[in-house]
């Protein structure tokens, strides 16, 4: 910049002297606040981006009566599903200047305690709180309840909190009309344990796209276990080795399951997906991209719901009130698995 009479950093003294307004103006304008004219507010921002100028964070977040800066109290110690969403989390907070501080509690009730007291000693103006599976849990106790709290992919029981997860009823009604849409009838449903209640939200989806296709679910297609490969391998010995009809199509609850299905298939020699479609959720390529073939798999839209839950996390610390359960949809994406032009 040529102007000497500022060689060092600008300061909103200096923004005020060009823009020829008060310093109290100047400050209204560039922090968004205040009943200023339009054509003011821009002369000011033009001035600060003449200048140079940026504001001192610390003297805002103090002006403004928060740190922006917000916790991430995670249980899912793998990353496997956390990573995703605080990744997208974090892009878009970043775009309003706001930082992450994260902590991972492992399931671990008096760890979890520790680190939202560290997070609450930095004076946070929001808490996400995510986890490894969506069954409800003991919500965080933040003392007043004056701060911003979101669950992503995981539950409070409270009716009061704000949960934001994937449609997993949805999601398995999709895989399943696809399965149908591709021509078959005789769909096995493979999955985890019932503990899970993402289980029960997608057998409910699995059985309600077979009746509204006029099909029933056949007695012993319905198959709950482990969430891995093993499972995957075991129950397409019981499905195959059994005297009844066997399946055309497998819907498995994961990508384990189902890559050790389509393992335990190519090795009895069935084709897939000509003989038997198989369709995995998660949509996790570790899982669908290696499996031979690469698996369909049903996306829960991980980074969405990360963006989705940075812009709810904005809103309620600007004052918005938001509750109850919000459930994103979820993808397929169509793989060789389940390709009819792959047969």
């Amino acid at each position: 910049m040529d102007d000497d009479r500022y060689p060092l950093r600008a300061t909103i003294r200096d923004v005020a002297e060009r823009a020829g307004v008060s310093i109290g103006t100047a400050s209204k304008a560039l922090n968004d606040n205040g009943r200023l004219k339009t054509e003011t507010r821009e002369r000011v921002i033009a001035a600060a981006q003449e200048l140079g100028f940026r504001p001192n964070s610390l003297a805002q977040s103090l002006h403004r009566t928060r740190s922006m800066t917000v916790g991430v109290l995670s249980t899912d110690s793998f990353g496997r599903f956390a990573f995703p969403i605080i990744e997208a989390l974090e892009e878009r907070l970043a775009e309003h200047g706001i930082a992450i501080f994260m902590c991972n509690a492992t399931d671990d009730p008096a760890r979890e305690k520790q680190h939202l007291d560290q997070l609450l000693g930095k004076r946070i103006d929001g808490l996400i709180v995510t986890g490894r599976r969506m069954d409800k849990r003991p919500p965080v106790a933040v003392p007043g309840q004056s701060m911003p709290v979101i669950y992503v992919f995981s539950q409070a029981d409270d009716p009061e909190a704000l949960c934001l997860l994937p449609d997993d009823y949805g999601g398995a009604m999709q895989a399943v009309q696809h399965l149908i849409g591709i021509g078959r009838r005789r769909i096995a449903h493979i999955t985890g344990p019932e503990t899970f209640e993402a289980v029960t939200l997608r057998h409910r989806g699995y059985r309600d796209a077979l009746a509204a296709a006029g099909l029933t679910e056949i007695e012993g297609y319905y198959r709950r276990g482990k969430w891995s490969e093993a499972w995957g391998r075991e129950a397409v010995a019981a499905l195959f080795d059994g005297k009844g009809e066997v399946p055309d199509a497998l819907f498995c609850g994961n990508d384990q399951i189902a890559r050790g299905a389509t393992d335990a298939l190519r090795e009895r020699g069935v084709t897939v997906p000509g003989a038997v479609a198989v369709v995995g959720f998660d949509n996790w390529d570790v899982m669908t991209l290696a499996a031979r073939p690469p698996l369909s798999s049903i996306d829960m839209n991980l980074r969405e719901l990360g963006r989705l839950a940075g812009e709810r996390l904005i809103a309620m610390i600007a004052g918005e009130r938001r509750k109850g359960v919000e459930r994103l949809h979820c993808s397929l994406v169509v793989r060789q698995s389940s390709d009819p032009t792959q047969s």
